[in-house]
């Protein structure tokens, strides 16, 4: 529900704790997949979306500004990697959002996604968070590796619970969206399926429900991004871009390098939020993060700083980092 506060020296315990007992981050997930036949496999309980009413943020006298951030990742594959990039570099993230002002009281829920058509754990989804037990959430995550192999996963399953089963004071009392970014390399399934969400999450439908218009719906609350890394098994395919530009246009981010993840989402936040991308590129050099890391970030949000600043149109003109002048349009940025 996003009480307490994030604490970066509690992080930095537990990491240390784990490095000297030769504890594991993602211990939960090696206790399940390593002991027990994948007919076993189960969410942890604390992100087992099924039965589940409402993920909330909510504000308090402790974070009387929330904004929810939501970062739902594959698993599948070789993405299941993603979240041990997130989990390193949490505090990063953290400290960008909070001692960069970009969002005054964040609240953090993070999730994880397969494949509902053969994946034993196909959707998990924590609570949003404003202190350490996002980093909870974040290892407790069941890191399947399996997926279906035909360039498909279930990101429509996640993005269903996402606008059906959370409730955001932002919204409700500011009018604020949300925002969601989906890290994935595949296409969703063109329509959530009922028999799918009646065992994975519990509601009865009484048909499919096209993701167009789960997309549509989800989009009036939240900025939904799609983070595609090139260096992914469909990193840069054509036909994935396509199907995610067709969704949401703009807000797809080709992104260099996963290693970028955390660096991309809070200068995302920061271009909603009123910086731009030579600030954010100040502020990143601040927290001490590689050059290299911070020109990829920067790089793969050009398009969307042109789209922000335009109000959500394409086409406009925007400044990179560096000061070079770019034109974003549905296919990306080019230099003028």
């Amino acid at each position: 529900m996003g009480s307490g506060r994030w604490d970066t020296s509690v992080y930095d315990a537990a990491a240390t704790h784990r490095a000297a007992t030769g504890g594991r981050a993602f211990a939960y997930s090696h206790a399940v997949t390593s002991a027990l036949p994948p007919s076993a496999w189960k969410a942890h309980r604390t992100l087992d979306p099924k039965g589940v009413a409402l993920r909330e943020s909510r504000d308090s006298a402790e974070h009387p500004n929330s904004r929810a951030v939501t970062v739902l990742f594959d698993v599948t594959g070789s993405m299941a990697q993603i979240p041990e990039r997130l989990q390193e570099k949490l505090p990063e993230l953290l400290g960008l959002l909070l001692r960069k002002g970009y969002l005054a009281d964040p609240q953090v829920l993070f999730g994880a996604i397969g494949d509902a058509t053969c994946d034993a754990v196909p959707l998990q989804i924590g609570q949003w968070e404003s202190d350490n037990r996002m980093d909870d959430h974040l290892t407790n995550m069941v890191l399947e590796k399996g997926g279906g192999g035909e360039m498909t996963e279930s990101y429509e399953l996640g993005l269903y619970f996402m606008d059906r089963h959370t409730a955001m004071d932002c919204y409700e009392k500011r009018g604020e969206k949300g925002f969601l970014f989906l890290i994935g390399d595949e296409m969703a399934y063109p329509a959530v399926k009922r028999g799918e969400v009646a065992r994975v999450i519990g509601d009865r439908l009484q048909a499919d429900v096209p993701i167009r218009e789960v997309v549509r719906s989800l989009r009036r609350r939240f900025h939904v991004y799609f983070i595609l890394p090139k260096n992914a098994s469909y990193g840069g395919n054509r036909q994935v871009l396509a199907f995610w530009r067709d969704l949401l246009g703009q807000n797809v981010i080709e992104l260099e390098e996963e290693e970028a993840v955390c660096e991309t989402i809070a200068l995302a936040i920061g271009l909603h939020e009123g910086i731009d991308l030579d600030e954010g590129l100040s502020d990143l050099a601040d927290f001490g993060v590689d050059p290299r890391t911070a020109r990829f970030a920067s790089a793969a949000l050009v398009p969307v700083a042109a789209s922000v600043a335009a109000g959500g149109s394409s086409g406009a003109l925007v400044r990179a980092a560096g000061g070079t002048l770019v034109s974003a349009g549905p296919s990306g940025a080019r230099r003028l």
